[in-house]
């Protein structure tokens, strides 16, 4: 996935200033991923909890998931620790469910859907997996107002960027990509540095496309720092 850092992300300066606000997370933000067709060394879930997900769940007290994605963590090593997560006793992650909504806001929730699916690989009346989390939290989001979709899905951050030209409905949700999170932990210590790195090079700095296109890690927090570093206290 391609690095733009020409302009700063307002809704990334939105949570520095107030990491309490609520954030949505697509199953890529709690899945390790899988790059082993193009490296041989996959990212053990043990190691992505240590690296990512409990340092994510430390800075942000506020997260949320659909049931789309939760059911997408059914069978993965995820699952267990995201059932842990949402124990009313941790009160660290909620569920959004589809039956909270009421009738008018179901109404919403299918005409936004109506808009998104075109874009995407679902197909609602299989009810295929194929971008079906995505779909399902955006829809849901944009009816309840909700302001931050995190993902590290191209499509899936395509069409919040691209909601006025291709009418998605979602004009009022704001993306948070992966590499701003991974610059978040990295500027408030939260996680071990080398290991982000590890990170960072993993998701945007291992083919010799991703080379050519997104800078080197030492660069990346660099030109980070030059925009958002100002904003951290």
């Amino acid at each position: 996935m391609k690095i733009h850092l020409s302009d700063p992300n307002t809704a990334f300066i939105g949570i520095i200033k107030n990491p309490k606000q609520t954030i949505t997370l697509d199953a890529n933000f709690l899945i390790p991923p899988d790059r082993t067709p193009i490296t041989k060394s996959p990212i053990k879930f043990d190691q992505f909890k240590e690296i990512w997900l409990e340092p994510i769940f430390q800075a942000f007290p506020n997260l949320a998931i659909h049931e789309a994605v939760y059911a997408e963590l059914v069978g993965h090593s995820p699952q267990n620790y995201i059932d842990q997560k949402m124990d009313p006793e941790a009160a660290r992650l909620t569920l959004l469910k589809d039956t909270d909504l009421t009738e008018i806001e179901l109404m919403l929730r299918d005409a936004i859907e109506s808009r998104i699916v075109p874009r995407t690989k679902y197909e609602p009346l299989l009810d295929n997996k194929d971008d079906r989390g995505e779909v399902k939290s955006l829809a849901y989001i944009a009816v309840k107002e909700l302001l931050y979709f995190a993902a590290h899905d191209h499509n899936a951050l395509q069409l919040i960027e691209k909601a006025e030209e291709w009418s998605t409905g979602l004009d009022n949700i704001h993306a948070i990509r992966m590499f701003e999170l991974i610059y978040y932990l990295y500027r408030k210590k939260l996680s071990d540095q080398t290991a982000l790195k590890m990170l960072y090079k993993y998701q945007y700095y291992l083919t010799d496309r991703e080379k050519n296109e997104n800078p080197s890690w030492g660069n990346f927090h660099s030109e980070m720092d030059s925009i958002y570093k100002q904003y951290f206290c």
